[in-house]
């Protein structure tokens, strides 16, 4: 039973992500998150030392060079000039500065891009199986969450349902590609289809339907494939992106929102945002982060070692009888759960010491996810567990994978 706290809104969201709030603060993994010996795989938190060049950043650029070095930030010039030339680089799209506003995180860029545009009543579209707080987000502002699946055999957008779920009242569509659970990179055929779906729609019902791109992994990238910006395809576009995952510093706040050139009304939209990130509760990010932004923009975490990691799991679980797809970005596995209950068979895998994400959670069930952010060693320790308990489960003649594929490290 969800007691009163005073706000109608907060009863209501915390009735509706019960589930997720009791996995993180009362679930098994919660007890023992941090504790040596485990095998967490729940989400994208590091669990080696960080890179190097982001300390060295961070501790260059924490000595002041003048006395409002640590005063109130709002999105820094040298920032934005930053990020355009980034932008410019990998989409060859000309950004300007001023279409440049940094936030603190992803999260904040999407609350803040939902706040700049969306009034209450009005209808938000997201793909489902989704991020945990698409729903929370849109609901946060008085708007209203309408949920489309993506397809399920290709985890593809699905652009007839997309169609059919535009009504007079929506006002925006959220995509996040590579996507988080599924990995999937959506194709440019797909991409110019929604740009097809979201043109028409605005033109019939007489009112612009933005397209807020949620690319937090947008570098997170395998087998060396092409992305292509969904914001390319569509004018009415916001590219919402954070450095947490890259650089894989997710404490460490730091993202921002691009407006393509060919964003229409410019000018009353760069006014709409700067106003919506102070009532968001300043969601600008700090003043050394975006000081040291020049020389964390080009690091990355390994994604040579992360693409390893990948086929590794992939394979070892395909041949202990696990239905697993190969992800062709992101950080996430999304391996079927040998039982329908995929709670029931995570709390299995935590009696061996083994946690991660129940697909209930990304209203997925029936799966599981596994954040192959995990060191080396979990993932040697997971993987008989992984068999053992298939085997439990299933009574399958699933085989416990040889430790001869070890990875390697660079």
């Amino acid at each position: 039973m969800v007691l009163p706290v005073g706000s109608q809104t907060v009863d209501r969201l915390i009735s509706a992500n019960t589930n997720l709030l009791t996995f993180f603060s009362q679930s098994t993994w919660s007890r023992r998150v941090g504790n040596p010996g485990i095998s967490d795989f729940v989400v994208g938190n590091p669990h080696e030392a960080p890179l190097k060049g982001v300390v060295d950043a961070l501790q260059r650029w924490s000595v002041p060079q003048d006395a409002s070095w640590f005063a109130y930030k709002r999105s820094e010039p040298i920032a934005q000039a930053t990020v355009v030339s980034s932008l410019r680089a990998r989409f060859n799209i000309p950004y300007e500065p001023d279409d440049i506003f940094m936030t603190n995180g992803a999260a904040a860029a999407i609350s803040v891009a939902l706040r700049a545009t969306v009034n209450e009543g009005d209808e938000v579209i997201f793909m489902s199986p989704p991020w945990f707080f698409y729903e929370a987000l849109i609901e946060s502002i008085g708007a209203i969450p309408v949920r489309v699946d993506v397809d399920r055999d290709t985890f593809d957008l699905d652009l007839v349902a997309i169609a059919a779920a535009v009504t007079p009242r929506t006002r925006a569509v959220i995509v996040n590609s590579p996507n988080n659970p599924t990995g999937k990179i959506y194709p440019p055929q797909t991409l110019a289809g929604l740009a097809e779906v979201l043109t028409s729609a605005s033109s019939t019902h007489g009112r612009t339907i933005y397209l807020l791109s949620d690319e937090a992994y947008n570098r997170i990238i395998f087998d060396e494939r092409d992305f292509m910006t969904p914001t390319a395809f569509y004018p009415n576009s916001f590219l919402l992106y954070t450095y947490g995952k890259t650089l894989l510093t997710p404490g460490q706040r730091l993202g921002y929102i691009a407006l393509p050139p060919s964003m229409p009304h410019r000018e009353q939209l760069r006014t709409a945002i700067t106003l919506a990130q102070f009532i968001t509760g300043y969601a600008f990010p700090n003043a050394l982060l975006q000081h040291a932004l020049p020389d964390l923009e080009p690091l990355s975490i390994d994604i040579g070692h992360l693409q390893r990691k990948r086929d590794l799991m992939v394979n070892a679980l395909q041949e202990m009888g696990y239905h697993v797809h190969a992800p062709e970005g992101t950080f996430y596995l999304l391996p079927r759960s040998p039982v329908d209950d995929d709670l029931a068979f995570t709390e299995r895998l935590a009696e061996h010491d083994v946690f991660v994400l129940p697909g209930s959670l990304v209203q997925l069930p029936g799966y599981f996810r596994i954040s192959l952010t995990a060191n080396d060693q979990m993932i040697e320790r997971a993987l008989p567990c992984f068999a053992r308990v298939v085997q439990q489960v299933q009574g399958a003649d699933s085989r416990v994978p040889s430790m001869t594929h070890r990875l390697e490290s660079e």
